[in-house]
Parts: C-alpha cells; structure tokens; sequence
C-alpha cells in the first residue's frame, strides 16, 4: 500500500520520522515523503539540527486517492507549521473523509486538531496537547498507543518517541487490516 508521510519543511522530530518509515517500508509499502515545500526536510534530534530528508511531492500535487494511509510524525515545529497551512490541513482531513487509516504521534495530533476530525474520538498525544483535543471534541488519554475505530477512519495516535515501537505494531496492524477490506494494496 501507498503510504504519506505529511512533514513542514523543518522541525520533525526524525526519529518519529525514520522509525515509523522503517517499519512501513520492512512491511512492503511504499512510502512517500509529502511536504508542504519542495526540496529536503530539516529533522531535529530534540532542539538539534539532525538529518535532512527529500521530499517526494509537495502536498499541493497531492491527493488522498493516490494513498492508502497517512503517517504524522512529531516534534513540536513540525505539526505546528502543518496546522497553519490550509492545504496540509485539508489532505490530512481528506484521509478522514475518504475512510483511510492515520497514524500520528507525539505532537502530531495539532495538525488534526486544526483539521477538525477529533470530536468522538480517543486519542493519545504528547501530554500538552491535552487541551487543545478536549476543546477539538477529543477524549484524551495517556495511554503508550491508543487506536481510535469511530467513524469511518482509523486512527492510531502515540505520546512520545518511547512508545514507537508499540505505534509502529499498531498503524502497520490498521493499515494491513484496510488494505484487506480495501481488497487493493494500491487505494
């Protein structure tokens, strides 16, 4: 299956970033890195410049039928520039209103939050988000993984960079269970 994985130009905490990628790309899928600008993408070890990524394609050319599921990784800048730009905002709320599997970790849920897709739903985060998804109709709770089935789309939500490994077992769990309901690899 097709995955996005949806980043600002800089601030991704990159091993939100490279874990989750390994562990898309070690089940078979095929993963492409969107961002909002062309070029490469500044990770961040904590407040540390860390490595640099090329972009795939800018979420402006992107379209949530071309994909299958959506990957948010972290860090505090990262989703914090994804909510202030109205075309990163409106392909994450595409995955919901097409029914596909989201993962987002960390601080990822703010883009979320901005997208309006949280109210009813459970979900985990960094523990400062905690008001932000209450006020977006989001029930919060600290939890190492939290898997969100309301509604029409799944939704795999993790609280830091320790709880990665349970977050990767559980999306690639959620994304192989639509791809079988989906009946194609491809949607």
């Amino acid at each position: 299956m097709k995955v996005a994985f949806l980043l600002a130009p800089e601030g991704v905490e990159q091993i939100e970033l490279t874990d989750p990628w390994q562990a898309a790309a070690d089940a078979g899928h095929t993963l492409r890195l969107v961002s909002t600008r062309p070029g490469r993408v500044q990770a961040f070890h904590h407040l540390d410049k860390a490595d640099t990524f090329g972009v795939d394609q800018v979420v402006a050319d992107a379209r949530v039928d071309e994909y299958g599921a959506l990957v948010l990784p972290g860090g505090v800048a990262n989703p914090d520039a994804l909510r202030t730009d109205e075309k990163a905002v409106a392909f994450a709320r595409g995955f919901f209103d097409a029914g596909k599997p989201v993962a987002a970790i960390c601080h990822a849920p703010w883009t979320l939050v901005e997208a309006d897709v949280l109210r009813g739903r459970t979900l985990t985060s960094w523990p400062s988000l905690r008001t932000d998804i209450r006020n977006a109709g989001g029930r919060w709770v600290d939890e190492q993984v939290t898997v969100c089935r309301g509604g029409p789309s799944t939704l795999v939500t993790s609280r830091r960079p320790d709880d990665l490994k349970a977050f990767c077992e559980a999306f690639l769990d959620e994304f192989a269970a639509y791809a079988d309901r989906a009946g194609s690899a491809g949607s």
